[in-house]
């Protein structure tokens, strides 16, 4: 599966998401996810949220997913000035 194509998954299930999905395999991604959605959400919520708009394709074509998931405020502290 190819990259753009989970970051449009994610896209489409988080409305307004700033998405970014690497793989060099096509199989095993890394992907940063900022959203207003995780607003006062836990890191493993956040987690299901984006394993959710992926559905049945994590553990088929997305063997494995690491993750960044972060609230807009929380990617701007993060940012180096």
């Amino acid at each position: 599966m190819h990259p753009e194509k989970v970051a449009e998954l994610i896209r489409t299930g988080l409305p307004g998401a700033q998405v970014h999905v690497e793989s060099e395999d096509q199989t095993h991604f890394s992907t940063r996810v900022v959203a207003v959605q995780f607003a006062g959400k836990r890191s493993i919520a956040r987690h299901q949220m984006i394993y959710h708009t992926l559905g049945e394709l994590v553990g088929r074509e997305i063997h494995a997913l690491s993750i960044e998931a972060l609230t807009p405020e929380e990617a701007g502290s993060s940012r180096s000035n």
